[in-house]
């Protein structure tokens, strides 16, 4: 069985450490990659981190770790909102989906409260900015025990 962890992103995800840093820190995509692999390691868990800002290009990826991965931890973006075909994607996935948000999204703008991937994900981690990713993956580690 497979023990990479999918980690996937969302548009505009590729600016993280440049954009709105007030709300999503300094660290950058590599950061998190780097923390993630750090984490997983000791729990047998290896990373593939890919970002997006096309939803098709998500909805593939997902399908790729239905044979490929033993989990996801997706951080969608605003898709969260607005992606039944996220959310329909990743109920075809057999094995634990975490969701991670940077920001907590329910002190933000009332249409950032409602999820469509919340209602397919074993966890949600919200405002505990990108640490929430290292978090994400201690989490896998049990679920995948």
């Amino acid at each position: 069985m497979s023990s990479t962890i999918y980690i996937l992103n969302g548009p505009n995800l590729n600016l993280l450490g440049k954009r709105e840093p007030e709300i999503y820190g300094h660290d950058t995509l590599a950061d998190v990659e780097t923390s993630c692999a750090a984490v997983g390691a000791p729990l047998g868990l290896s990373v593939k981190l890919l970002q997006s800002n096309h939803e098709g290009e998500l909805v593939d990826w997902i399908h790729e770790a239905r044979t490929q991965g033993a989990g996801i931890i997706i951080n969608p973006a605003a898709y969260s909102h607005t992606s039944v075909a996220i959310l329909d994607a990743l109920n075809t996935f057999e094995g634990p989906v975490l969701e991670v948000h940077i920001s907590n999204i329910h002190k933000r703008e009332a249409f950032r409260h409602h999820s469509y991937v919340s209602a397919r994900a074993e966890g949600v981690i919200a405002g505990f900015g990108v640490e929430g990713y290292a978090l994400a993956m201690r989490r896998m580690g049990t679920l995948l025990g």
